[in-house]
């Protein structure tokens, strides 16, 4: 079958980035610079020349940007996103016939003859005695020019003619010029040839290229762009109701409010609460997951609604909607943004049960299927169903409980289990928030397999929690975090590490000593552009598993009011703000897209740089909380930029400055001290920009 125009004789493949064939968006925050490869190739030794297309996806016009090739058929182009919201680009190519004769004609005026002595035929020997060294050169003459000089500067007309005509104003005038130069150039027959045109006039020409058979790519591709929050923040949980500072009271939202300068003050600007809605009843859970409540037990939040109302309803121990709002004003003023916990799921007493026993799963007695994981049953919790009858009015329902939260100042969300839930649900809810409300952020708590979880993050969740709970060692962070910071996972799935959860109280955890939680939290912080803790927890050290062998807490705060002493002198908050301190001053610290890891002599210390621009941070962490560990490193200078064999590191925890030279330095870290350097490297260089700055 022969193509629509056989005459397209450039070839477009493996354009970078580019997910799944265009079925889903690359992500980049605003300000980004969107950097996009491209093999283009086409058939003999014409010069070809390359573009990239680019718009925001409401605009009709396409921007460019030129392409420039980097060798063996692979070229390079960007942009920059300089706002929040849908993008698409594209690649256009095309035989590129006036570079081609600029090329050429260089090549044939080159193969011009040299000069001859004057009298002397061309191609003659020197008279007998005469000697170039030591005579004087006879007056010289040129060569002839070769006949298809002329030739060749008439086509360069015809070209320059053609590019006036899709040129407007001056440069047409400039274009049809030169082109008439050339015509008079080639009139005259001349013995030698000089390059006739400047290179201010060949760039003017190569602004408007015969494009009548260039190759388009054959899709637009997404790219969706979000605010800098998305790909940097560090995220604080705690639950409202343990909020009071009356010991045995109930917490309210008034009492959050109260806490939000505090929690700005430790560099935090994501404050995460768990549902703060209704809490049903019926099967309430007790202490400690008991499945038999006692009076006075408060039950767990995310088996929600009662006879108060459901998911667009505040659990009326927690206040009302006007502390919400003074909540929400109070974040604002000190830059946080307020994230709610949505859990799609319902207590028993929820009103969609009654109002909308369709969107529930019923068992052959007529009953409501409870959520179970065998032999573990939950009867506080009914799940869902997304094989409903109904399904198009239960997914309107749904998106309509985010609608009604962005409406009270909420723009960041943060959702429980969305694995079990229909994967194309939420490519359309978050797609139809994002028609409106371009700022909304999603973070996808979901710990299931790899692909799921790319799903969801294609699917255009934000951020996504992962597997940095559990991966403990230096081989496993290693693997892991290059995998998630690597294109292409990278190009659609944001990392947001966590070393802890109320559900995930880890092994690694479970001990009384402090440098373990020190250096997961250091960990999380610098690996990582987005981290998160569950606060209060982690800066006291709950250490005790709900039974041996479990990930659960001790007397969760899922299922209980607990007591929290913030002033205790052992606490890990201090550490908290020096980390956020130490990101929010070094921009190296606000990107994955340069993690690198070094080599380092010994498996219980981890070696790893980040670098934007002259910010270059060095972090050596030690991975035995028990033990002194040393090595000398092997530092990649290529990676880290730098140039001088001697630099100094300055450690951004303690105040210690280094004087380091070359790729091997000692280092040594003693847990009970500190279990990490995180190095700010300097050169000469950067201390005198610095010093300028």
């Amino acid at each position: 079958m022969k193509p629509h125009e056989g005459r397209s004789r450039v070839i477009i493949e493996q354009v970078k980035p580019e997910i799944d064939c265009g079925r889903h968006a690359v992500k980049r925050v605003a300000g980004d610079l969107v950097m996009v490869t491209a093999s283009i190739y086409g058939d003999g030794h014409d010069h070809l020349g390359a573009r990239l297309l680019y718009r925001r996806a409401n605009q009709s016009g396409w921007q460019y940007s030129p392409f420039v090739a980097l060798g063996n058929d692979i070229w390079q182009a960007s942009f920059q996103a300089d706002s929040i919201g849908p993008w698409v680009y594209t690649v256009q190519a095309w035989v590129d016939h006036f570079d081609t004769w600029v090329h050429d004609l260089h090549k044939r005026l080159d193969a011009q003859a040299a000069p001859q002595p004057a009298g002397i035929p061309l191609n003659e020997p020197l008279p007998s005695g005469t000697s170039d060294a030591t005579s004087t050169p006879p007056t010289a003459v040129a060569s002839v020019a070769p006949s298809d000089i002329p030739l060749a500067l008439r086509t360069g007309a015809n070209l320059l003619d053609a590019a006036s005509a899709r040129a407007r104003g001056e440069d047409a005038r400039t274009l049809k010029g030169a082109a008439s130069s050339l015509r008079w150039i080639a009139e005259r027959s001349q013995p030698r040839y000089e390059f006739p045109l400047s290179p201010e006039i060949i760039g003017v020409a190569m602004q408007y290229p015969d494009l009548q058979f260039a190759t388009t790519y054959a899709r637009e591709l997404p790219l969706w762009v979000d605010r800098e929050r998305a790909q940097f923040s560090s995220w604080y949980e705690f639950f409202p109701r343990s909020a009071s500072n009356t010991p045995g009271q109930h917490g309210t939202l008034r009492d959050v409010e109260r806490m939000l300068p505090r929690i700005a003050e430790m560099g935090f600007d994501v404050v995460y609460m768990p549902p703060i809605h209704p809490i049903g009843t019926a099967f309430r859970k007790g202490k400690n997951n008991s499945t038999t409540a006692e009076a006075g037990d408060v039950g767990s939040p995310w088996a929600i609604g009662n006879a108060d109302g459901g998911h667009k309803a505040i659990l009326k121990e927690l206040g009302n909607f006007d502390d919400f709002a003074a909540m929400i004003k109070t974040a604002n003023k000190a830059g946080i943004d307020i994230a709610l916990d949505i859990a799609f799921q319902c207590s028993p007493d929820h009103p969609w049960v009654k109002e909308h026993p369709e969107w529930f799963q019923i068992r052959p007695d007529g009953s409501i299927q409870y959520a179970e994981n065998p032999p573990k049953k939950y009867q506080d919790i009914y799940p869902l169903n997304f094989e409903s009858s109904d399904w198009q009015n239960l997914w309107e329902e749904l998106y309509s409980v985010f609608a009604f939260w962005v409406g009270k100042g909420v723009h960041v969300f943060r959702v429980d289990n969305p694995h079990t839930k229909a994967l194309p649900f939420w490519e359309w809810c978050i797609a139809e928030m994002r028609k409106t409300h371009p700022e909304v952020i999603f973070l996808a708590e979901a710990f299931t397999r790899p692909h799921v979880m790319y799903g969801l993050a294609k699917g255009g969740y934000t951020q996504s929690y992962t597997y940095f709970s559990w991966r403990t060692t230096k081989q496993e962070l290693t693997e892991y975090m290059t995998q998630v910071t690597t294109a292409p996972v990278s190009d659609f799935f944001r990392p947001n590490l966590w070393p802890n959860t109320p559900d995930i109280l880890p092994a690694f955890l479970q001990t009384t000593n402090p440098a373990a939680y020190m250096q997961r939290i250091i960990l999380a912080a610098t690996l990582g552009a987005s981290y998160g803790v569950y606060g209060p927890a982690f800066e006291l050290m709950e250490y005790q598993p709900a039974k041996p062998g479990s990930e659960e807490y001790l007397n969760s705060e899922k299922y209980q009011l607990r007591e929290w002493d913030r002033e205790n002198p052992k606490s890990l908050a201090p550490l908290y703000t020096l980390l956020n301190t130490i990101r929010h001053h070094h921009p190296a610290l606000q990107t994955n897209e340069t993690l690198r890891f070094h080599s380092i002599g010994n498996d219980n210390l981890i070696c790893y740089s980040k670098r934007l621009g002259n910010d270059v941070v060095l972090c050596v962490v030690n991975l035995n909380p028990d033990s002194i560990e040393t090595a000398y490193t092997t530092l990649d200078l290529v990676a880290l930029g730098l140039t001088d064999s001697e630099f100094t590191v300055e450690d951004l925890l303690s105040g210690e400055v280094y004087a380091w030279r070359g790729a091997h330095n000692y280092v040594e870290l003693d847990p009970a001290r500190m279990p990490a350097h995180v190095f700010h490297v300097q050169t000469s260089d950067r201390l005198q920009d610095s010093a300028k700055a």
